[in-house]
C-alpha cells in the first residue's frame, strides 16, 4: 500500500466525517423547526395527565429550554458518544428502540440487494448470449420496466399471486421465509435496474475488446467467457452503483415493510412521525446518513485496490522545469 493511496484514503475519510457532521446539523435544524410543537402534542395531551409543573420539569430535563445552538452542541456530543437520547413518547432509550427493529430491516435490505445483484447478472448474461431477438430486445427493456414500476406495486402483486392465490405464505406471518423472500424481491427489482444498466453497458464494451475475441477463438464456453473474462472488468463500475443504491434500499425497505406488515425501521419511523417523537426521527435519519456515507466511503477505498488500471492522483508533483506544483485529488481510470 503506497503513500499515494494512504493520502487518498485519509482525504476520503476526512470528507466522509465532514459530510456526516453536516448531515446531522442539517437534520437537527430541520427537525427543530418542523411545524407543530412536540411538547404540546405529547406532553400537553390530556390523556397523558401531566401537570404544568411536571411539563416544565420534563422540558428542563430534555434541555429544550436552552438556546438552539446549545441544544445542537449537546445533541451532537451525545450522538458522537453513542447516546441517541430518550424517546419523548415511550421514555425509553432511542438506541434500544432501534436495536429492537434493526435486525428485521437489515435482513430485508441485505436480501433485497442480493436479489438485485442476481437479477442484474442474469439480465447481463442474457444480453450477451441469448438470441438477438431476446437478448437485444426483451432483456434490454427490463431495466426500464423495473424502474417504471414502484416497489409497493410489485409488493402488492406478489402478495396477491403468491400469498392469496398460491398460498406460499400468510400475510399475517410477515417474518416467515417466503414472506421475507417475496418482500426482498419487491425491494430488489427496482434496485436491479440501475445495476443492470451499468453492467450491460460495460459488458458490451468488454465484449468488443481484442482479448474477448481471442478467448472466443480458443473455443471456450459462453459461461467461461462471461465469468472468467467479461464479468470482472465489467463489474468494477458496479461497485460504485451498488454503493449509491444503499439509499434506495433503505428508503424502499420502509415502504416494503409497510406493505408486508413487517416490524422494522419503517414502522418505527411511521409511529415517530405520527406522534412527532423528534429524538427517534433525528436518530433514524442521522444513522441512515451515516450508513450511506460509510458504504460509499468503502466503495471509494476499495475501487482502486480492485482495478489496477486506476491511477491515484493526490500528491504534490513538482515540475523541475518551471518550479510550479500541481495538485489534484481524483481517481482516474487509465488504460493498463
Amino acid at each position: 500500500m503506497n503513500r499515494s493511496y494512504l493520502d487518498y484514503a485519509a482525504k476520503r475519510i476526512g470528507q466522509a466525517v465532514i459530510v456526516i457532521l453536516l448531515s446531522y446539523v442539517f437534520t437537527f435544524i430541520v427537525v427543530s423547526v418542523l411545524p407543530g410543537d412536540p411538547i404540546t402534542n405529547v406532553l400537553r395531551d390530556p390523556q397523558n395527565g401531566f401537570s404544568e409543573e411536571e411539563i416544565q420539569q420534563i422540558i428542563a430535563a430534555q434541555g429544550l429550554d436552552r438556546p438552539v445552538l446549545v441544544q445542537l452542541w449537546a445533541s451532537l456530543s451525545q450522538f458522537l458518544s453513542g447516546d441517541l437520547g430518550l424517546s419523548m413518547r415511550s421514555n425509553r432509550p432511542v438506541s434500544t428502540l432501534i436495536a429492537e427493529v434493526l435486525p428485521s430491516t437489515l435482513v430485508l435490505a441485505t436480501s433485497g440487494l442480493a436479489v438485485a445483484i442476481v437479477l442484474a447478472l442474469v439480465i447481463g448474461y442474457g444480453t450477451q448470449f441469448l438470441p438477438r431477438r431476446y437478448g437485444q430486445g426483451l432483456l434490454r427493456g427490463f431495466p426500464s420496466l423495473f424502474l417504471s414500476v414502484p416497489n409497493f406495486v410489485i409488493g402488492l402483486v406478489l402478495i396477491h399471486i403468491f400469498g392469496f392465490q398460491l398460498g406460499l405464505f400468510r400475510v399475517i406471518n410477515a417474518d416467515s421465509f417466503w414472506a421475507t423472500f417475496f418482500a426482498a424481491v419487491a425491494l430488489g427489482i427496482p434496485v436491479s435496474a440501475q445495476i443492470a444498466e451499468v453492467l450491460i453497458a460495460n459488458l458490451d464494451h468488454e465484449a468488443r475488446q481484442d482479448y474477448a475475441a481471442v478467448a472466443r477463438g480458443r473455443g471456450i464456453s459462453q459461461s467461461q467467457l462471461f465469468f472468467r473474462h467479461l464479468l470482472k472488468p465489467s463489474a468494477l463500475p458496479v461497485v460504485t452503483v451498488v454503493a449509491l443504491t444503499i439509499g434506495e434500499l433503505l428508503g424502499g425497505s420502509l415502504i416494503t415493510e409497510t406493505v408486508y406488515g413487517r416490524t422494522g425501521i419503517g414502522s418505527l419511523v411511521q409511529r415517530s412521525v405520527t406522534t412527532q417523537d423528534l429524538p427517534v426521527i433525528q436518530a433514524v435519519v442521522s444513522l441512515a446518513a451515516v450508513a450511506f456515507v460509510v458504504v460509499n466511503l468503502i466503495a471509494d477505498l476499495v475501487y482502486p485496490l480492485l482495478d489496477p488500471r486506476v491511477k491515484l492522483i493526490g500528491t504534490v508533483k513538482p515540475r523541475p522545469a518551471t518550479g510550479d506544483d500541481t495538485f489534484d485529488d481524483r481517481v482516474e481510470g487509465i488504460p493498463s
